[in-house]
């Protein structure tokens, strides 16, 4: 790709942007605030946590500054989460929505790969990933021909082919944990001894949770362990790794790798609000003119190897046509 191409793709929007954009959704966070937590609770977060192991394995956290991913690739993704996010601001989605839709595109790029330059690509999966995420989670659902991308014009029949490609490489598993699921809980937990809780507590811990899908591979780091180190950050900015852990020590199904791996992604949360005070506003992104030349054909090989989405021009699925801006 020419450097020129690659400028172009650059997200000159980071996290901070993100957090701004949730600000004015206050009925929706606030409906995460929760006014008790009884014992049945506690057993409902343990299955919870037995179905996070399931998804997620014994994932710690790992930052996209230890990554192996190209630095194209990194920019990419960032880009399908702007359009994840504006999307969502556009059809009026929850943020529990546009979140899980992230979730299903690292997962699905964890076991397929596509080949850097190929942005239209990334874009059509990331409309994929949203629509099956408002399948499973909103009361109403745009039509697929809704969905839709600057600079792109993606056929509905298209669309429908990645989801099913998404589908397919899921194994039809969509029911994923998120970090909200958690943090009624962890909120009355960690701040039972409070005298009051921090204003805006909860919607503050939203905000964070969805900074962090900029910073993270969201499968590399359990759901558990983003929604503790949220409130945690907002509860108190000065803790160390020994008073973070006895903050954490009323919930029994934590270990020392899990501490650790909190502590880790607090530190991150400190320096994502520290960036954010000092973050003037920012202009949003132009998407980058970079065209398809060919369909998506799906190489199938070997079950449990990684699989790459690969481009020939024997395959029927449509490419997008390229909008004209007429003067």
């Amino acid at each position: 790709m020419e450097d020129s191409e690659f400028s172009t793709l650059l997200c000159r929007e980071d996290e901070t942007c993100l957090m701004n954009q949730v600000e004015d959704d206050d009925e929706e966070l606030e409906s995460f605030y929760p006014f008790f937590v009884s014992e049945n609770e506690d057993e409902y977060i343990e299955n919870l946590v037995q179905k996070e192991s399931y998804c997620f394995g014994s994932k710690g956290f790992v930052p996209f500054t230890h990554c192996s991913a190209t630095s194209w690739f990194k920019a990419a993704r960032l880009d399908s989460i702007d359009w994840i996010f504006n999307a969502r601001a556009e059809f009026g989605f929850r943020l529990q929505t546009a979140y899980l839709s992230i979730t299903y595109y690292d997962l699905f790029l964890s076991k397929r790969s596509i080949d850097d330059g190929k942005l239209w690509a990334f874009r059509l999966l990331s409309v994929a990933c949203l629509s099956l995420a408002a399948k499973m989670e909103e009361i109403k659902v745009p039509s697929l021909s809704e969905f839709q991308v600057q600079d792109y014009d993606f056929e509905g029949r298209t669309i429908q082919r990645m989801e099913l490609m998404v589908l397919s490489t899921l194994e039809w598993k969509l029911g994923s944990i998120t970090p909200f699921s958690y943090l009624h809980n962890f909120v009355y937990k960690f701040c039972c001894e409070c005298e009051s809780r921090p204003k805006g507590l909860v919607s503050g811990a939203i905000r964070l949770i969805v900074a962090m899908t900029k910073e993270i591979d969201l499968i590399d780091t359990r759901p558990s362990v983003i929604a503790a180190a949220a409130i945690l950050a907002l509860v108190d900015g000065q803790l160390t790794r020994k008073l973070l852990e006895l903050k954490i020590s009323p919930i029994s199904f934590w270990h020392s790798q899990d501490y650790e791996h909190i502590y880790s992604c607090y530190n991150l949360m400190q320096e994502i609000m520290e960036r954010k005070d000092k973050t003037p506003p920012k202009f949003s992104l132009s998407s980058p003119n970079v065209l398809p030349t060919s369909s998506i054909d799906v190489l199938e090989i070997s079950v449990g190897t990684k699989r790459r989405l690969s481009f020939s021009d024997s395959d029927d699925l449509s490419c997008p046509t390229k909008k004209i801006h007429l003067p």
